[in-house]
Formats: C-alpha cells, sequence, structure tokens
C-alpha cells in the first residue's frame, strides 16, 4: 500500500513539472519577438537554401533515391544524425560542416539549410 501511494506521488510530481515546463515554453513561444525571430531564422534558412540547392542537387537526389529505395545501408553511412534543428535531415555526407552548412527539406518539402546541430546529437 505505501508503495503505491509513493508511486501516486512520483507520477503527480512528473506531470506537476511537465505542466510547468510546457506552461512556460508556451509563454516564451509565443512572445512575439520570439516569433519575429523564428521568421527571420527560417527565411534565412530558405535564402541560403535556395543559393546551395542547385550547387548540392546531387546530394538531394541521392538522399531522396535513398529514402524511395529504403537504402539502409548507404542513409547509415551518409546520413548519421539528423545534426539539424527540429528533426530536419542534412543531405550531405558527415564532416562538411567546414566546407559547407547543413542541407535539408523542411516539412513542406522546400530546402533549407542551416548552421550548427541540434542538442542531441552528440
Amino acid at each position: 500500500m505505501a508503495d503505491t501511494e509513493v508511486q501516486r506521488r512520483e507520477t503527480l510530481a512528473r506531470q506537476r513539472r511537465q505542466w510547468e515546463t510546457e506552461t512556460a515554453l508556451n509563454a516564451v513561444m509565443s512572445d512575439s519577438e520570439v516569433q519575429r525571430l523564428k521568421e527571420e531564422i527560417e527565411e534565412l534558412e530558405a535564402s541560403l537554401a535556395r543559393k546551395l540547392a542547385p550547387m548540392l542537387r546531387h546530394y538531394q537526389e541521392r538522399y531522396d533515391r535513398a529514402v524511395q529505395d529504403a537504402d539502409l545501408d548507404l542513409l547509415s553511412r551518409s546520413f548519421p544524425g539528423k545534426h539539424g534543428g527540429w528533426g530536419t535531415i542534412c543531405v550531405l555526407d558527415a564532416g562538411h560542416e567546414a566546407e559547407h552548412p547543413h542541407l535539408g527539406t523542411n516539412s513542406e518539402g522546400q530546402p533549407v539549410a542551416w548552421v550548427g546541430t541540434a542538442p542531441d546529437d552528440d
């Protein structure tokens, strides 16, 4: 009986932390300045991708073929991590960061390029 009470309290504490975290994130993300910066970053990433996409088109085509053919061997060797914000997958080979930013597509299928890595790529 005591274990059940402890588990219930732990569950309630975990739910409370999750609610507090989500509330704080929603407050930050709804701020008008944060929204303005988000839009500015998205436009810069799209602009950079428009410049890079023609030059690096063969990488995107190779990635698209690998996805279409379910070539897991190629995907696991060439694209080791998402290393992009919000789950965007870079289509370039690992180690390219010194020469080019990451290149992929956004959720709408438009080219996007970005600098840096996602926190969980390590």
